[in-house]
């Protein structure tokens, strides 16, 4: 499912691309997940960087996760006021979830959509859902599944 948003009307951040970060966001414009693996290790790393978090080797590559991420949540805060320009109240609550893909080890953050914060609890599990912010860029999110 695609979050339809009018690019006039969200007026949150949007993440800036960076050489660390394209393929990521490449293929998040695309609706797809994919993630840096380090070739030495073996581990995913997320937020991508310029060298493996775990073991410093440079030498790091993409994998295509696919589109049927599913997730369980590790820990949350719910927001119930803006912090950053772009946010109103109307957006509030919000909930901001770390969420742990099993497969491969990892957390990423995101907001839990679509619920009641009184929904929302350690251990549920939660599917990726991509909301377009603008017509060049998609988000990865989170709905309970």
């Amino acid at each position: 499912m695609t979050e339809q948003l009018k690019t006039e009307t969200y007026t949150q951040p949007i993440p800036m691309k960076n050489s660390d970060n394209a393929a990521y966001w490449d293929a998040a414009d695309q609706h797809m997940l994919t993630l840096q693996k380090c070739t030495d290790c073996g581990k995913y790393a997320q937020p991508p960087g310029p060298a493996c978090c775990h073991c410093g080797s440079q030498n790091v590559t993409w994998e295509e996760q696919g589109t049927d991420i599913v997730g369980e949540i590790y820990s949350y805060v719910i927001s119930y006021r803006p912090f950053l320009p772009g946010y109103t109240m109307e957006d509030m609550p919000l909930v901001i979830a770390v969420v742990k893909l099993e497969k491969q080890n990892i957390t990423i953050i995101g907001n839990v959509l679509h619920c009641k914060p009184d929904d929302v609890a350690i251990g549920k599990m939660v599917k990726m859902i991509w909301v377009d912010m603008n017509e060049e860029r998609a988000i990865p999110q989170w709905e309970l599944v």
